[in-house]
């Protein structure tokens, strides 16, 4: 294996990780805060909507260990340039779909190559910078940038729309892919595992159609009904293909899970920091737009300058956190993240169900949320890929950013689904002569979407109230606040769980 020296090309190496971290941001959140745009343009519905985002994160999801593999075995500059140019081009399929069903297609031909593009940019890190200054330096820089993509995609989105139309929040990439592309040729150099062996074909799948089978159990299980023959048959085929998926990584060879990883405290316990992350932050920036928008009734860009409290903070304190981590111990900055991004949460509740609620009432608890994850972020993905030889860092990011995005997929709609249980829970009691059930869930689906007027056209129950739009307001704010719950307890239960993982192996 080739020895990374420390020439002037480290800094052109950092810039194409940098960059490809920004665009990676950029996509994650900027298109969450312009898909009420998309369901009106492209007329689709909430569902739509959460597959707009969940086709992305499976996708990625599908891809992050073959990538780390591959990687390793083949050369980690070379599948980032695969990946950026893949990236690139599925930008641009995504920025000329004119339906709802092309537009997931291509989303999910993107997240092949974001997760793909993610995995090169940590294992290249990890290979690149291994003196323990630079490193924690270049990871810093990473952070910062990965944050200003994440901090500020919101209201560059809003302001795409406002300025231009939707289209150019794809088409943005394609260019920035092709100045990416430019850096990591000048100055990314080859590293590979010479161990590395063949790819775990029969994990990579088994893994896959379990996490997509979860996520469509979840998302479509109230149309389909959770008990009937089809819903119940994709469960029992998601819970066998992960029992499968368990059985090969025990029995191959070679497994894209190497299970003994998890005997490292220090890589369990920022495993689960991983989790706790995208139990809630993350899921919850598809959902927030919504509340700005239809229950505060914010245009677009007021909707993504209101985020910037949200995300903005992941900008400023991967720098702090990573200190921290290097002065106390991670095992002591990761849970205390988690727990903050919790009470974040708790305090949103609260600030949602305020008498006159505005962004204000929000801003604290999204503050807190947004320090919670900017601590967290970074020691995170450090410690994970520090906790095993810099030879195995395809394999232990791969894990890491499986763990974050099967949590975030299952949480998108996990979310979704609490959000429109509890808008169709409070009409149950404000309609009480309402006896069939089933318009009064539609009825929710569409006030979760925005797509129910404040006079409730079409909704004949709504038409009998003196005020239709009190009723709307008052079941989307019960929506949100059993959302917020729901993710705020979560995340405080893996901070412990953390911690306690943690133990006291890390003040070793």
């Amino acid at each position: 294996m080739k020895t990374v020296s420390r020439n002037g090309n480290n800094a052109i190496a950092l810039a194409a990780i940098c960059l490809s971290s920004l665009m990676f941001g950029l996509e994650i959140s900027s298109v969450p805060v312009i898909l009420p745009t998309l369901k009106q343009v492209l007329h689709g519905n909430f569902k739509d909507m959460q597959w707009i985002m969940n086709a992305y994160t499976i996708a990625c999801t599908t891809v992050l260990m073959a990538t780390g593999t591959l990687a390793d075995r083949y050369g980690r500059k070379r599948l980032f340039i695969i990946s950026v140019i893949f990236f690139g081009l599925t930008s641009l399929v995504c920025g000329l779909s004119g339906s709802v069903s092309l537009l997931v297609i291509s989303r999910f031909l993107q997240g092949i190559g974001g997760g793909a593009m993610l995995i090169c940019q940590i294992a290249t890190l990890s290979h690149q910078f291994q003196d323990g200054k630079e490193r924690s330096r270049a990871f810093g820089m990473w952070g910062i940038i990965f944050g200003i993509g994440l901090g500020f995609g919101p209201i560059i989105g809003g302001m795409i729309v406002a300025v231009s139309n939707w289209q150019w929040v794809f088409l943005v990439h394609v260019l920035l892919s092709v100045v990416t592309l430019g850096l990591i040729v000048s100055g990314v150099q080859e590293s590979s595992d010479p161990q590395a062996k063949r790819m775990d074909v029969g994990g990579i799948i088994s893994l896959s159609l379990a996490v997509f089978g979860f996520t469509y159990f979840i998302t479509q299980g109230p149309e389909l009904g959770f008990g009937s023959v089809t819903a119940v048959s994709i469960l029992i085929a998601s819970v066998v293909s992960f029992v499968v998926f368990l059985f090969v990584e025990r029995r191959h060879a070679h497994p894209m899970f190497d299970f003994s990883v998890f005997r490292i405290r220090n890589f369990s316990g920022a495993i689960l920091g991983s989790m706790g992350m995208n139990f809630s932050f993350w899921p919850f920036m598809i959902y927030l737009p919504i509340y700005f928008q239809t229950g505060l009734g914010y245009d677009t860009v007021t909707a993504g300058l209101s985020l910037l409290a949200y995300t903005l903070p992941t900008l400023v304190f991967p720098p702090l956190g990573e200190h921290l981590s290097l002065r106390y111990r991670p095992g002591f900055v990761i849970p205390l993240g988690l727990f903050t991004i919790g009470v974040g949460f708790l305090l949103m509740r609260y600030g949602s169900a305020a008498a006159h609620a505005s962004w204000l009432t929000m801003l604290p608890g999204s503050l807190l949320a947004g320090i919670g994850l900017g601590i967290t972020n970074t020691p995170v993905t450090n410690t994970t890929t520090a906790s095993v030889s810099s030879n195995r860092a395809g394999m232990a990011s791969g894990i890491d950013m499986s763990a974050r995005l099967i949590m975030l997929a299952i949480n998108i709609a996990l979310m979704g689904f609490i959000l429109v249980e509890g808008i169709f829970s409070y009409l149950q009691q404000a309609l009480p002569a309402a006896a069939n059930p089933a318009p009064l869930h539609v009825l929710a689906e569409k006030i979760a979407a925005g797509s129910v007027s404040s006079q409730g056209q079409g909704f004949p129950e709504l038409g009998t109230l003196p005020s239709p739009e009190t009723v709307i307001h008052a079941a989307l704010v019960h929506g949100f606040e059993a959302v917020l719950l729901y993710g705020g307890i979560g995340v405080i239960v893996l901070a412990v769980a953390s911690y306690l993982l943690f133990g006291r192996s890390s003040q070793r």
